[in-house]
Formats: C-alpha cells, sequence, structure tokens
C-alpha cells in the first residue's frame, strides 16, 4: 500500500514538472531550478535532525514523522528533476539488502 503513494507521488511530480511556474509549489520548485530544490533539501534535513533531537527529549516523534515526510518530499523532487525515478532508489536499497554494511562501504571504495 504505502509502495502505491511513492508511485502515485512520483507520477504526480513528473506531472507537475512541465507545469506553470504558477500552477503549483512542485513547478515552481522546478522553475527555480536545482540550487533552489537542492536548497529545500538542506533546510528540511536541518529541520529532521533537530525534529530528532527534539524527540529525545521530549518522547513526541510527530515532528521527526512530519519533517521526514517533508525531507523525502522535497528529495523525490530533486530526484524528478534530475530525471531519476524512485525505483532507482529502490532498486539501489534492494541490491544492498544483502550485504552487511562494511561490505557495501568496502565495495564503494573500489
Amino acid at each position: 500500500m504505502n509502495s502505491d503513494v511513492l508511485a502515485e507521488l512520483a507520477a504526480t511530480l513528473e506531472q507537475r514538472k512541465s507545469a506553470a511556474a504558477d500552477s503549483s509549489y512542485v513547478a515552481s520548485l522546478h522553475a527555480k531550478g536545482l540550487n533552489k530544490i537542492l536548497e529545500k533539501v538542506g533546510e528540511e534535513s536541518v529541520e529532521t535532525i533537530i525534529a530528532a533531537k527534539d524527540a529525545v527529549n521530549s518522547g513526541d516523534k510527530s515532528d521527526v514523522i512530519y519533517e521526514t515526510a517533508d525531507l523525502w518530499f522535497h528529495t523525490l523532487v530533486m530526484l524528478s528533476h534530475l530525471d531519476i525515478g524512485p525505483e532507482a532508489i529502490l532498486d539501489e536499497l534492494a541490491r544492498r539488502f544483502n550485504l552487511s554494511g562494511l561490505e557495501e562501504k568496502a565495495n564503494r571504495n573500489k
């Protein structure tokens, strides 16, 4: 079910990629270019980190979920801008599934 959400979101992002900049938030990000999209990914990364740190103290994880959703969303916009679908990332994660973390890291240096 959740992978359907990812596929639907990716399809929507692709549709909005070529829309008029004033028609949607996603279209406006694409119109502003990769640097603006990367700025948003960075901003959302920092907000996710802060929410995670705050959750340790408060025990409330709702902000972590909210900010992570923002981070994933903006990361998907970035991937869309670069013509990379989420399935490429899922394929890479699947490839790593049977590798230990240390083995995967060692393979990167080859």
